[in-house]
């Protein structure tokens, strides 16, 4: 083994989260009522009224009528409930595709609530099952003709996964109902209102490097009108102005109408969320140009001005003191302290003279004020071609300091290519692999599957990141989750569905791999050469100066196992017990799955090293990582 010289990124490894696939509401985000503030295109989205002749103007029971507070401000629509029958007028919200109540569990819900006329006196608030057994109940008590809001927590007698949440009323009178909210306590380091436990704990597992948000697409929107705009996700949730998701209607094999963004987590939360991990912030942000696989509009160049400026005032956000206009907002959030963002991207996977132009604007503005900061630029959708080669050559040209490139291919592709980083100029711009996924199917198809093959095939991909890690500074699969029955792409890292969720192949070779990333590059070489595919193999090998240990990874893609004499020569390890960690199937197209979460994942054994010398034997279709005591 001989010492490169080389520095692996502590943000080698990191997460890319996208609001796809209902990964944010309905996902990360805990809230369980969907559409809590009326305000989708159709505002009664997600509510029910099960006791009502919906073709009557005379309510027997009651009406639902949404009402318009203004065109102004965020929260735009309230509900308008006149209760004609005491007792008898019942409103139901079906959540995200249900809703996931654990037994024993508690549940906090809260509402805004005006009296307009008659005498409401309660309020109640059952969850239901399918067959309308209450599994938890709890009533607040209105006594305002203002807004105010109300809350009160229950428990939960009994696990469902798809619960309802049923609203009734005692008295009879007119109220107005926004705001309408249900979250679990137990979230990720029990915050109030916050994340979804078991989704944070699986990245958290990771020990990501970086955290990249809001997404890829979702950034640009599939108009400029419809982009994602980070002011109007922080600061009160209830001014976070809700958008219709851009994924929404964009694939016509899985419509989603009733996918939207309340914005519930927001740019504050992922800056929150990094810290929590201890990984990186990397924001990415519009530069002016819609989704080119859409609309392609763009913000005419002496327009720029706002969207530049929205960067600039992102990073004052991030990173200012409290005696900054922004700074104080991020201070009135609870977090006084800097968030020390390092990193900003501008554009997702936009190309052409047009983003390039654009891109100039942003990076001159923002070296200007903010020198330090290090900007993420984009080659492109494609990892080849016209518009990935005219990306790179600008870029390259204007000395940026990290191009994302994205690549989504058969799992064949990943392994003939895992000798792409080789070549690249070590004096230019450094690579951000920021969304790569093994396609079993075709990209975008709906029967692309998350199977070892495809894990196998990114694990010796990988190792090819790893070898180049003075030119690769940051890596990250994508798409990152995917509600089982609310999702729009696959594959997806990880699966959820109400009550649980687990992580696919893929996710244990990115957890393998960011957990065992190591401080400085060794060479690895067979007769003098890279170990890339020769016999279905494929290596790279680290040291970490923090554990004091070697670690080797190495990928066995043969239908055969095969015996490995490893020599350490060079490093002071000759001899002692040696940790393995194995993932290996016998069946490529094998996947994890809620029945079997852990079916592909890594199991621990030991090997012994003699005199600088590793014998051991890697299964058939196998990743092994060795690691030795220094």
């Amino acid at each position: 083994m001989e010492d490169t010289g080389i520095k692996i990124q502590p943000t080698m490894y990191g997460i890319f989260f996208e609001d796809i696939n209902f990964a944010a509401d309905g996902g990360l985000y805990a809230e369980m009522i969907k559409n809590r503030s009326f305000e989708f295109t159709l505002p009664k989205t997600g509510w029910l009224e099960p006791n009502s002749d919906r073709h009557s103007y005379n309510k027997e029971s009651g009406i639902l009528s949404i009402i318009k507070y203004s065109e102004e401000g965020a929260n735009h629509n309230f509900a308008r409930v006149e209760v004609n029958n005491d007792e008898g007028y019942v409103l139901i919200n079906e959540g995200f595709r249900g809703m996931g109540v654990k037994e024993g569990a508690q549940y906090d819900f809260s509402v805004k609530a005006a009296k307009r006329s008659g005498d409401i006196q309660k309020i109640k608030l059952q969850v239901i099952d399918s067959l309308d057994n209450v599994l938890g109940a709890t009533s607040i008590t209105p006594d305002s003709d203002s807004w105010k809001t109300y809350e009160s927590s229950f428990g939960v007698t009994k696990t469902e996964m798809k619960a309802k949440v049923k609203i009734t009323f005692e008295g009879e009178g007119e109220i107005g109902l926004d705001m309408i909210s249900l979250f679990p306590q137990d979230t990720w380091k029990g915050r109030k209102k916050g994340l979804r436990k078991d989704l944070v704990q699986l990245l958290d597992d990771m020990n990501p490097g970086f955290l990249r948000f809001p997404g890829g697409c979702i950034v640009e929107g599939r108009t400029l009108a419809g982009r994602y705009q980070w002011k109007k996700t922080v600061g009160d949730i209830e001014n976070r102005e809700s958008l219709i998701n851009r994924w929404n209607t964009e694939f016509a094999h899985r419509p989603t109408p009733d996918y939207y963004q309340s914005f519930g987590i927001g740019f504050f939360e992922y800056f929150q969320l990094s810290e929590d991990m201890g990984a990186e912030p990397l924001p990415i942000l519009g530069c002016g140009i819609a989704c080119q696989f859409n609309t392609g509009e763009l913000v005419p160049m002496d327009e720029l001005d706002p969207y530049v400026q929205d960067a600039l005032d992102l990073i004052e956000f991030a990173n200012g003191d409290t005696s900054t206009a922004w700074g104080q907002v991020r201070a009135a959030m609870g977090h006084p302290e800097s968030f020390n963002m390092k990193y900003i991207g501008i554009g997702n996977e936009q190309w052409g003279p047009a983003y390039i132009e654009r891109y100039k604007v942003f990076e001159k503005a923002i070296k200007a004020k903010y020198p330090e900061i290090i900007i993420v630029s984009g080659s492109g959708p494609f990892p080849e071609g016209d518009y990935f080669e005219y990306g790179w050559e600008q870029l390259k040209q204007m000395n940026a300091e990290i191009v994302d490139e994205h690549y989504y291919k058969p799992p064949v592709w990943f392994r003939e290519h895992a000798d792409r980083y080789d070549s690249y100029d070590r004096n230019g711009p450094k690579v951000f692999a920021g969304e790569y996924a093994a396609q079993t199917m075709a990209i975008a198809s709906p029967k692309n599957k998350n199977n070892w093959n495809a894990a196998l095939s990114e694990a010796a991909f990988m190792t090819g990141l790893e070898r180049n890690a003075d030119v690769v500074y940051l890596s990250s699969y994508a798409p990152l989750m995917a509600h089982a029955e609310g999702w729009q792409w696959t594959p997806d890292m990880i699966w959820f569905n109400n009550l649980e969720s687990f992580g696919t192949p893929n996710y244990q070779v990115q957890k393998m791999y960011a957990t065992n990333s190591g401080t400085d590059l060794l060479k690895i070489t067979e007769d003098g050469e890279k170990i890339i595919g020769k016999d279905g193999l494929y290596a790279s090998a680290v040291k970490d100066v923090n554990t004091n240990e070697l670690i080797i990874k190495v990928v066995n893609t043969l239908e055969i196992a095969q015996k490995l004499s490893i020599s350490t020569e060079g490093s002071n390890s000759q001899q002692g017990n040696v940790g393995v960690l194995t993932m290996a199937m016998d069946n490529l197209e094998a996947e994890n799955s809620f029945e079997q979460p852990m079916k592909i994942s890594p199991k621990e054994g030991s090997a012994t090293i003699n005199e600088g010398r590793l014998e051991v034997e890697i299964p058939a279709q196998a990743f092994s990582i060795y690691k030795i005591k220094g």
